[in-house]
């Protein structure tokens, strides 16, 4: 990767011994609402890791690559300069020097990501830069699909959200406009491929609390794992 800065931080302050919260668990299962409000309520860092994902995503994209080359898409990711924020009251992520917020949640590059996320490659290069990231962070959330089990094994509390695939698809018809069955049939084949890949699959860590959050609101959710963190840092 050509280069990967992060903005200064603001409205975070990093203070006492270095606490890490990994969130895992598939698409819909309220994972990046649920990290935020839990980082904002505990002054901590807030680390999107799928985001890293789909901004390469847009960049191969962008470059028009092939998604079936993985040295093109290697190469891609070499290349780019990712710029990641993680105040969780703004995050946000640039391309080159671009804003790509929005774009990166835009159909195509949900439909691509996966594709470009199973390249081992681009794996190690990502796991690296949110290692590097996590290290330099007092007090950090950190979500994704293989943070308690790759990005962060070591994690004071690792977490696994899930929720019925109904109600998966349900949040996220209603965040992107789609159909309802649409959308359960994207992610039923986002979880196949990010569950069977052969480099750093979608799996709940041994040590990972399961929480599903299917019957339960935002509100309570974040309130489950604070409780669960008073424990660990008694």
């Amino acid at each position: 990767m050509k280069g990967f800065t992060e903005p200064e931080e603001t409205g975070v302050h990093d203070e006492g011994r270095q606490l890490v919260i990994a969130v895992d668990g598939p698409s819909g299962s309220g994972k990046s609402t649920i990290s935020r409000r839990v980082a904002q309520a505990i002054d901590a860092r807030y680390l999107d890791t799928g985001a890293m994902y789909r901004a390469v995503t847009y960049a191969v994209l962008r470059d028009n690559v092939d998604l079936g080359d993985a040295v093109k898409i290697a190469a891609v990711a070499e290349g780019v300069e990712l710029t990641i924020g993680t105040d969780p009251a703004t995050p946000h992520i640039s391309v080159d020097g671009i804003g790509v917020d929005r774009e990166i949640r835009g159909a195509e590059v949900t439909s691509a990501v996966s594709a470009v996320s199973a390249v081992p490659a681009v794996r190690r290069l990502l796991v690296d830069r949110q290692r590097a990231i996590i290290a330099e962070s007092e007090r950090i959330v950190v979500e994704g699909r293989d943070i308690g089990t790759v990005v962060a094994p070591d994690a004071d509390l690792k977490v696994y959200l899930t929720a019925d695939a109904e109600e998966r698809a349900r949040r996220r018809s209603s965040e992107n406009a789609a159909s309802q069955a649409a959308t359960a049939a994207d992610l039923a084949r986002r979880d196949r491929l990010d569950s069977t890949r052969a480099a750093d699959p979608l799996r709940q860590a041994d040590d990972a609390v399961v929480l599903d959050t299917t019957e339960l609101g935002i509100d309570e959710v974040v309130e489950r794992l604070r409780q669960m963190l008073d424990k660990v840092t008694a």
